[in-house]
């Protein structure tokens, strides 16, 4: 009897899209990338080509402009992608959890406002949970949002580790509006706060909305991580997530609704950069010679890749169960926490073997392993560090398993 593997398969719509994107990343992403990680300058040309492809809009509806498509194949592109380079999967992957927000939270006005703009990539998001002071734990933010008698809110504080921070023009910030709030989360807003895309200290009506030069890192270049000052900048009212009689004090469960799906493109960020390690690993280890013969010939060298083929199919398959799950309307906490935990941890370990198995030469700028060397360890702090996965995956399984 023949059975589908419903976790597996792919449609035929899928085929074709991850087959486009595949393609973009072999002939775009993968020979200009190490020209813009060496300069850390925004790869433009290749964003330009990712809007015309309507990357921006894949999972927002097509009454907005939008492809429509779900979670599952969002991750399924996001592995492409980050294939080629994780700095192009993070431009659309934090775009991507502000027209989730958007989407699930948003009013009808604030859906039409920006859902459009947001489709075509002609306006993109940022989102921005962390603080200098506090990562992991959320609810000790300090930034504030404050009542004014007219009837705006005045925000005041800094947010740290801001993807597209200075390029976007619509930044979905958490602030405390309730300072006295027990437990504290009941105290937290989301504010859609606009900006002027590309400016650092903005003016007229976005004043007070100011982002310092980005930060320098080790590796995720091209892409910009900043800092955000709010320095008395005024948002309406009718910016907070939701609207203001529904969305005040919900600020902190409609992150945490978004991060669930954020941790399912970080797991296909880490699916993707995996795969492109065991790429470069399956060919130098039959193009480099040692002891006369290919260095793949060598069982040391065999087992690495099989371990690293191995983990890779396992975390590919979790995340895409996740992302299932997710789609169907079903809690995924715990799957998205271990689909983020175990393809991360991938990511790293092939990238690491990969480079191991490149010898001194993996050492060199020459190869494009020293590159994905740098950027995986990003993934096992963004959206959650292992050690909070673990955290989650730890209290959701005594929650479905109490006695």
């Amino acid at each position: 009897m023949a059975v589908a593997d419903k976790y597996t398969e792919k449609t035929d719509e899928q085929k074709a899209i991850c087959e486009m994107v595949h393609q973009f990343a072999d002939e775009q992403i993968i020979p200009n990338a190490e020209h813009y990680d060496h300069e850390d300058s925004f790869p433009e040309p290749i964003v330009a080509q990712m809007r015309e492809l309507g990357l921006f809009g894949v999972t927002i509806p097509e009454e907005y402009g939008g492809m429509g498509l779900d979670l599952t194949t969002y991750a399924m592109i996001v592995e492409e992608l980050s294939r080629g380079w994780i700095s192009i999967s993070g431009i659309v992957n934090t775009h991507f959890i502000g027209s989730y927000l958007l989407m699930k939270f948003g009013t009808d006005e604030q859906k039409q406002r920006y859902l459009p703009q947001m489709a075509t990539g002609e306006l993109r998001a940022a989102f921005s949970l962390s603080e200098p002071e506090c990562g992991s734990d959320v609810q000790a933010i300090k930034a504030t949002a404050k009542k004014l008698d007219d009837g705006d809110y005045e925000i005041n504080g800094q947010k740290m580790w801001v993807t597209n921070g200075l390029l976007s023009g619509l930044v979905f910030v958490l602030v405390k509006t309730d300072l006295s709030a027990e437990p504290r989360y009941k105290g937290m807003t989301c504010f859609i706060a606009e900006k002027e895309p590309g400016v650092g200290e903005n003016t007229g009506k976005y004043a007070g909305f100011n982002v310092p030069p980005k930060i320098k890192k080790l590796g995720y270049k091209g892409v910009e991580s900043t800092e955000l000052v709010f320095d008395g900048y005024h948002c309406p009212a009718e910016n907070i997530l939701g609207g203001e009689e529904a969305g005040l004090g919900q600020g902190f469960v409609q992150m945490m609704d978004a991060l669930e799906v954020g941790r399912v493109n970080v797991a296909a960020r880490g699916v993707g950069i995996a795969q492109r390690a065991l790429e470069l690993a399956l060919r130098y280890s039959q193009e480099r010679k040692a002891f006369g013969k290919q260095i793949a010939q060598h069982q040391a060298i065999q087992f690495k890749l099989a371990d690293m083929a191995t983990q890779i199919d396992a975390a590919r398959l979790l995340t895409l169960r996740a992302a299932r799950m997710k789609d169907a309307g079903e809690r995924s906490e715990l799957e998205a926490g271990m689909a983020k935990l175990f393809a991360s941890e991938t990511g790293r370990f092939c990238v690491e073997e990969c480079f191991r198995i490149h010898g001194g030469y993996g050492y060199s700028k020459e190869y494009e392993i020293e590159r994905l060397y740098r950027d995986a360890p990003l993934l096992l702090i963004g959206e959650g560090t292992s050690e909070i996965q673990r955290m989650v995956i730890g209290r959701k399984l005594l929650q479905r398993h109490k006695i």
